[in-house]
């Protein structure tokens, strides 16, 4: 797990966690400006709980990062429109009064504060949302590393599984060549049944034949035996 120092003290390391502005939040409540996107300086300040020239040292040492991640100095018209949408915001939330700078005026966003949360050593709320981002990665390490380890579980048991089926390839092919002489038998079985069943029908045939014969030749002898009795 990289350790507090090595995030405060390598900018690559900073860049891999700055998506993470949830940290804020669950240290302490970050109070933003009433267009919900920006701070000032003196609101950094009071999330950090360190005076304003804490965190201007910080900005000073630190601009080109910060700036890449939204600090913003703004200057004449653009202080001027701002001010302008921030009283209007302001007045609509039922504020009474919002303070204006006269010449220039820096700004922050929520990712410019978690890179100050980043590099500010004198401030506990910055240890703490260092301490949160570095325990939640260690937690997404640990998720990683189970599910590589159920993964790799699972490919030994499907490799289990591949060759059992191989062993059993031989034995279906077996079973399989023994249902199709079976198969065969049962044909040859069906074909002998049906010519029995033939000869049986031919032998009715005669039979009935003989049958109707025989009825012939009794009523023939009755007939002979009548002729003999009127003599």
């Amino acid at each position: 797990m990289p350790s507090e120092v090595a995030l405060l003290e390598s900018r690559t390391m900073r860049v891999e966690h700055l998506e993470r502005v949830d940290a804020l939040d669950k240290v302490k409540a970050l109070v933003m400006l009433p267009d919900g996107i920006h701070l000032r300086t003196d609101d950094v300040a009071r999330y950090f709980e360190v005076s304003t020239e804490v965190v201007k040292k910080v900005t000073q040492r630190h601009r080109a990062e910060l700036s890449e991640n939204g600090l913003c100095v703004l200057r004449g018209d653009d202080l001027r429109i701002f001010h302008r949408d921030m009283l209007s915001l302001w007045e609509a939330g039922g504020g009474m009064s919002y303070p204006q700078a006269a010449t220039q005026l820096t700004v922050y966003t929520r990712r410019t504060v978690l890179n100050v949360a980043m590099l500010l050593r004198d401030s506990d709320i910055a240890r703490c949302v260092r301490t949160y981002l570095l325990d939640a990665e260690e937690g997404w390490r640990q998720g990683y590393a189970d599910l590589d380890r159920r993964v790799t579980n699972t490919e030994t048991c499907l490799a289990g599984v591949g060759a059992a089926l191989q062993e059993l390839g031989p034995v279906l092919n077996r079973m399989s060549q023994r249902l199709d002489n079976l198969d065969r038998r049962l044909d040859a079985t069906n074909q002998v049944v049906a010519a029995i069943s033939n000869r049986l029908c031919d032998m009715s045939d005669d039979i009935n034949r003989l049958d109707a014969r025989m009825d012939g030749f009794v009523l023939q002898l009755k007939d002979v035996r009548r002729g003999r009795k009127r003599r």
